[in-house]
């Protein structure tokens, strides 16, 4: 055989090989859902430094709406979001509260500034109920 056969073949072979990636823990509890906060490697669609992003599906998943910190709160979210969200992460320096009504009424749950984040929003009954988001300065307390 030739050595462009020989290289050819080990391609070939190769390419029927599974992949395999290895996850980090922190990401592999975040997806089979051991604890409550998270920050997790990896995600759907990364969310820029600086923004809140709440994702349409649990575990980051979807197109994320992002909201960028320094902008403010936001008394009813878009319509895009709007009772939709299933995750979300906090890549700023402020802290960030969902609420499940308008004008920041009803139940809440903070996320913590600087990469924090709930993969499951399940665990706060606010799954499919987020209407308003606070940014603040302050802690989540």
């Amino acid at each position: 055989m030739t050595s462009s056969v020989k290289c050819l073949t080990v391609v070939a072979a190769l390419a029927l090989v599974p992949l395999t990636l290895s996850v980090p823990a922190q990401a592999d509890a975040a997806r089979t859902g051991s604890g409550s906060h998270h920050r997790t490697a990896a995600a759907e669609v990364d969310c820029p430094d600086g923004y809140v992003c709440i994702y349409p599906e649990i575990n980051f998943g979807g197109q994320p709406w992002v909201k960028r910190a320094v902008d403010g709160s936001v008394k009813d979210l878009p319509s895009a979001i709007r009772d939709r969200g299933s995750s979300i992460r906090n890549n700023s320096g402020r802290t960030a509260r969902v609420y499940e009504k308008r004008d920041y009424a009803g139940r809440w749950v903070c996320v913590t500034k600087s990469g924090d984040s709930i993969h499951d929003l399940r665990g706060y009954n606010l799954n499919d109920t987020t209407r308003s988001l606070r940014i603040n300065n302050n802690g989540c307390g």
